[in-house]
């Protein structure tokens, strides 16, 4: 088991890409704390988890520095120390950009952008402690192609690539590797709420013909989060089924 005796912390794990590899790094041997804004999502998500290992469930807006802070303390308070940290929690609130609220732009920011900062800002001190961490953001070919009404999203993602970048760098002497994964249209229930003739479009035009799966880009993650890519950091990896 590639994460045997690891303690990963993984955000937005109660759904999609989140939820699919809490499953996978369970499956290979590390314990996992989960964090959401809903309780109920937290519940239903621990209960299904719990066949597979040990998992705690946490309630946190990852935007906010204190509720950040706050879990980080009771995680390693649960679990004695922290080897990964899985950015994954994300939200869309798509307009075109002349419809765009304020609103809109600054809750996809500080969610998306700021909570992935907050987060990683949290464990990174306790992981040069330890001269060893594995930090996997989770970016978006959004980054690259720019979707249609998601300014706001697009900014996000690209900018966690640039931070990985430079986390990479700054990070490696402390035994810390930093990568970003880009997933493509992998069938979550937020890629379900998007409109079938968009969906059709995109399908179209993916060479592998089909959408991916969250246990496909869970496996890509818990590949980043061992030491199988030891030497592998700074770096944003596409899984798009060739879409990009």
């Amino acid at each position: 088991m590639k994460l045997n005796g690891k303690i990963a912390i993984i955000t937005g794990g109660a759904a999609g890409i989140g939820f699919a590899t809490a499953k996978t790094f369970l499956k290979e041997g590390a314990s996992v704390a989960i964090c959401d804004v809903n309780g109920e999502k937290i519940d239903k998500a621990v209960a299904e988890l719990s066949a597979f290992g040990s998992v705690k469930g946490y309630i946190a807006d990852i935007s906010k520095k204190d509720q950040v802070e706050n879990m980080v303390k009771e995680i390693l308070a649960a679990f004695g120390r922290i080897d990964i940290l899985v950015n994954n929690a994300g939200i869309t609130s798509d307009a075109q950009f002349y419809k765009m609220s304020e609103e809109q732009f600054d809750r996809v920011i500080n969610v998306n952008l700021k909570g992935t900062y907050l987060m990683t800002k949290a464990v990174v001190n306790l992981m040069i402690e330890q001269k060893y961490g594995k930090i996997v953001h989770l970016s978006s070919v959004s980054a690259f192609n720019g979707n249609f009404g998601q300014t706001n999203y697009a900014a996000t993602k690209a900018a966690i690539m640039g931070m990985t970048r430079v986390m990479g760098k700054e990070l490696g002497k402390y035994g810390i590797t930093v990568n970003a994964v880009a997933p493509g249209s992998i069938m979550t229930d937020m890629y379900s709420a998007v409109p079938e003739e968009v969906k059709q479009k995109k399908l179209a035009a993916i060479p592998l013909r089909r959408y991916g799966d969250p246990a496909e880009a869970a496996n890509l993650i818990a590949f980043l989060a061992s030491d199988e890519s030891s030497y592998i950091t700074a770096q944003t990896i596409v899984i798009d089924g060739g879409f990009n």
